[in-house]
């Protein structure tokens, strides 16, 4: 991802930008949507505190939905279209196909990636998360929450604690 903007809302050419500069990246709404093609970012995004909408769970793929979607919702739209991260105010485009290499770019562009103590939204979903109590009752796959905090979503239900799959986000993300 390029960064070729002068911090006005221009680019040095004097042309509309497809991409936040670095300062307004970082300061940015963590309210996201993300393309058809950027699921699995979507998830590490979600662990990452962001609020990451993901147009097939709205089941929406058409650039005209999608920009209706982000204005609606007040979401940036991150897209590895370049047409489409042009036509969308503030719109983000990520041009490389790896989620680990999306990342980078996310960071780059000055995105903040970094594991909360607590997590704040479901990963399957999008959802808010509330911890769970002791005592309250748990899907068998979960550990007991008496003895491992965690956390159930709002919306879809999931139960979820930090297991092995945070511990390889964490590690992915301080590999960046």
């Amino acid at each position: 991802m390029q960064d070729r903007t002068k911090g006005d809302g221009t680019g040095r050419d004097g042309t509309k930008r497809d991409r936040p500069d670095r300062s307004e990246a970082g300061s940015a709404s963590r309210r996201l949507l993300l393309d058809v093609m950027l699921g699995k970012l979507a998830r590490y995004l979600r662990m990452c505190g962001y609020d990451a909408a993901y147009a097939l769970d709205h089941g929406v793929e058409a650039d005209e939905a999608l920009l209706a979607l982000a204005r609606d919702e007040g979401r940036r739209l991150v897209t590895r279209d370049r047409q489409l991260a042009e036509r969308a105010p503030g719109g983000v485009r990520i041009d490389v196909r790896a989620v680990d290499d999306q990342l980078r770019e996310l960071r780059a562009a000055g995105f903040e990636l970094s594991l909360a103590d607590d997590p704040a939204r479901c990963g399957r979903c999008n959802g808010p998360v509330d911890p769970v109590e002791a005592g309250e009752p748990v899907p068998d796959y979960a550990p007991d929450p008496a003895d491992t905090p965690c956390h159930r979503c709002r919306d879809c239900g999931q139960v979820f604690w930090k297991g092995s799959h945070w511990d390889d986000v964490r590690e992915t993300l301080a590999g960046l």
